[in-house]
């Protein structure tokens, strides 16, 4: 069955290939850094996605050689401070954690097809996700001390549950990439190929979801998902607060300034 292109903004492509529907971050020059327009487009379609019949299962992935940079540090729109910094905790309530919850509360599986960088609030939407196929070039990569900053996107919660608490911590602060074969052997992907393999077995393992009784799926997936969910409203707040606060800190005018000007930052 042919492909057909749904109405999306800029930085957005989707499309439905039967019940299939595949949302894909399109911003491939930047490695799919995403606004908070992009979040809320985001968001719009995979709340349009979960609402109707037509769309059993969902694929969200990237274009180009990353899922995710992260959030767009170099435009971050949205809520402002007084001051002009961007409101963190704001932007975090009202896109990135909305986004989060939607993923986890679709009532169909939500599958991420990670090539390349998943970074930040990337990683986030990457384990958000019920299911994960990686390609090879999959790095997570939960760097938020490099720019200053606390875990968000629910990571303090979904890397831990999803990962166990020691290898979680490993991740959150040392900051090693966990590349794809790791991401297989930790129980956070469920299906390793070659980078070209990549859209084609994720849409192979979307398409065998669709075909599945969408009412079981549904309900097998609220049970599978109740020990994250009851909690992952609570580890967004206690995030947005804690980013709130680190948009204060000198470590993160430090952190984006080095970010910018492609430079190992300072700490002191």
């Amino acid at each position: 069955m042919s492909s057909a292109p749904v109405a999306a903004p800029e930085h957005l492509r989707v499309e439905r290939t039967g019940a299939v529907l595949t949302i894909t971050i399109d911003r491939p020059e930047r490695m799919n850094a995403t606004s908070t327009g992009t979040g809320q487009a985001l968001l719009a379609a995979v709340n349009e996605a979960a609402a109707g019949p037509a769309v059993r299962a969902i694929v969200l992935t990237g274009a180009g050689r990353a899922f995710s940079a992260g959030a767009d540090l170099r435009a971050m729109d949205g809520p402002a401070l007084p001051d002009g910094r961007p409101d963190l905790a704001e932007i975090l309530r009202g896109t990135f954690n909305p986004l989060v919850l939607a993923i986890r509360a679709a009532p169909k599986p939500v599958i991420a097809a990670v090539g390349g960088p998943a970074v930040g609030v990337g990683c986030s939407l990457a384990l958000a996700c019920d299911l994960m196929v990686v390609s090879r070039s999959a790095k997570l990569i939960a760097g938020f001390a490099n720019v200053g900053l606390s875990l968000d996107g629910g990571l303090s919660l979904l890397l831990a549950r999803k990962a166990g608490s020691t290898r979680a911590a490993h991740a959150a602060l040392v900051g090693t990439p966990i590349d794809g074969e790791q991401a297989l052997a930790w129980g956070l992907a469920n299906e390793l190929v070659a980078d070209d393999a990549l859209q084609a077995a994720a849409a192979a393992l979307a398409a065998r979801l669709a075909k599945s009784a969408p009412g079981a799926l549904a309900a097998s997936k609220k049970l599978l998902g109740a020990v994250i969910d009851e909690g992952l409203a609570a580890a967004l707040e206690r995030e947005a607060i804690s980013q709130g606060g680190r948009v204060d800190s000198p470590e993160f005018v430090e952190g984006v300034s080095a970010f910018l000007e492609r430079r190992a930052p300072d700490f002191g």
